[in-house]
């Protein structure tokens, strides 16, 4: 399975990497590749489309279906939120599942950042409702160390999802690429047993460079779909290298039914989109203790690096994974996916600033999804003096019971507050109905879960754009870009371009 459109673009080029041209001119391709599925689309990639590219995503989603009819395309949600980081109804859930099955999307992963269970069989079951036995649910058994995170908790998890008649299949869900061999061989057994028969799969990042060797000892083991990426949108933190994966597997005697020269074409598609966009290129990884510690994924940790950089905090990223690793201890080890990682990220981030303010004005810092309040503090402010909201409706059970309890102290500091009773008191999410009268009776389905979820002026900029491009070269990029910057400058009555292989002459008018 391929993850290369949705978590291969939000590891390694933040989400923003691929416009609707850009999937439009591969997926052919993709589709014939042989893989079993895609990993295409989550809220927060329809997100990026409407604010970053100013593109219509339902519209992508069908463009990409009517271009890949043959292979299954996957969305991953929680089921209890949409682009926005706020709760949505149950009702409003609904309807956006309802949206992506009319438009081609027949694959969906389940996951609670909680391994609440129920809400998970809730999901699945909205899912089963509005697109039956054709939409496959896969649910995730998200993978972490700690304390409470062994072998026996992730198999009473799946004894769980064996149960549910809504629930096809099962797979382990490793973000930060911290599951070893060693661990995966214990791990992986114990989930196959309490399944009862229903498929495992593997998605193992390669942050670490521990997933290649990980996934080799899970084909092993039986289990039959591993998540790949392609090109420059596998390896570093992304997933592991399809091609490297592919050639391994065979040499470990097993049979990977995939089509060698398309895997090559789309891999080098992508490495030529790199090229042509100056984005980067996942690259093999050395280990790094300190990720079993902290187990920020790629994702997550490319979007902090790049916002301490935005703030002048380079220097302070050691600090800061070390509040991280801290943060999440204190509470009750929260598994690093989202949200999660945003909710402790932007707590660690308000700890180091009250606890070390840097001299001079205050300023708003903003973590990924996570706002910080400004804040002046004095020598003498402490940690969790200023807390995210998110945080505190974590802490209020908002987003289900966390895994362990909150520590004592941490609790008592971050509920006696005046913003905690304010968020304990908070109206229930809006339904369907009266997102209608709010928002209009005559907007389609699509735009009203947009709406939803997205601030106005956002959703009126992508419905005011013109249709998203379809085609797209990237041989042909840096000369549209040399076009363009020309164009831009006084006039000239004669322009020639000349290198090997090419040729283009412009004569001005009159």
């Amino acid at each position: 399975m391929d993850v290369s459109l949705r978590d291969g673009n939000q590891s390694l080029w933040g989400a923003t990497g691929l416009r609707t041209a850009h999937i439009a001119q591969i997926a052919p391709v993709m589709n014939r590749a042989g893989f079993r599925a895609l990993d295409y689309s989550s809220s927060t990639a329809m997100g990026v489309s409407v604010r970053v590219h100013r593109e219509n995503p339902w519209e992508l989603l069908r463009i990409t279906r009517a271009a890949m009819p043959d292979t299954r395309l996957q969305f991953i949600g929680t089921g209890f939120r949409f682009i926005s980081w706020e709760r949505a109804h149950p009702d409003v859930i609904a309807l956006v599942y309802q949206c992506l099955i009319r438009g081609g999307m027949d694959r969906f992963v389940v996951l609670d950042p909680t391994h609440d269970v129920e809400a998970m069989r809730a999901s699945a079951r909205i899912v089963k409702q509005a697109g039956g036995t054709s939409a496959e649910v896969v649910a995730a058994l998200t993978y972490t160390i700690s304390a409470v995170h062994d072998d026996s908790f992730y198999a009473g998890l799946a004894r769980q999802y064996a149960a549910c008649p809504d629930i096809d299949r099962a797979y382990i869900k490793d973000p930060s690429g911290i599951l070893t061999p060693e661990r995966a061989a214990t791990l992986i057994p114990a989930v196959q047993a309490a399944l009862g028969g229903k498929p495992l799969e593997l998605h193992s990042h390669a942050s670490l460079g521990l997933s290649p060797r990980t996934c080799l000892l899970a084909a092993s083991l039986g289990v039959d779909v591993l998540q790949v990426g392609c090109g420059a949108l596998g390896n570093g933190t992304s997933l592991p290298d399809a091609q490297e994966l592919v050639a391994n597997l065979r040499a470990s005697g097993h049979r990977v039914d995939v089509d060698d020269r398309l895997i090559d074409v789309i891999a080098r598609y992508f490495d030529s989109v790199a090229d042509a966009e100056g984005l980067p290129k996942g690259m093999p990884r050395g280990f790094d203790a300190a990720f079993l510690d902290h187990q920020v994924a790629g994702g997550v940790m490319t979007t902090t690096r790049r916002q301490l950089r935005e703030l002048g905090m380079e220097a302070r990223f050691d600090e800061l994974m070390a509040e991280i690793t801290r943060v999440r201890a204190e509470l009750g080890y929260p598994i690093m996916v989202t949200p999660f990682p945003q909710m402790v990220i932007g707590q660690a981030l308000a700890n180091l600033l009250s606890a070390r303010p840097a001299s001079g004005a205050a300023q708003a810092t903003t973590v990924p999804s996570t706002t910080v309040p400004s804040t002046t503090a004095p020598s003498k402010a402490r940690r969790y003096d200023t807390v995210p909201d998110q945080v505190i409706r974590y802490v209020l059970g908002t987003f289900g019971k966390p895994t362990a309890p909150v520590a004592p102290d941490v609790l008592a500091k971050i509920l006696d507050r005046p913003r905690a009773r304010e968020l304990e008191r908070e109206p229930e999410p809006l339904d369907v109905p009266a997102l209608r009268r709010r928002f209009g009776e005559r907007i389609s389905d699509e735009e009203l879960v947009l709406r939803f979820g997205m601030p106005a002026a956002e959703v009126d900029a992508m419905m005011a754009a013109p249709p998203a491009v379809t085609h797209y070269n990237p041989d042909l990029v840096p000369v549209l870009r040399l076009l363009r910057e020309l164009a831009g400058r006084p006039a000239v009555a004669r322009m020639t371009i000349d290198k090997p292989g090419f040729g283009l002459s412009l004569k001005g008018r009159g």
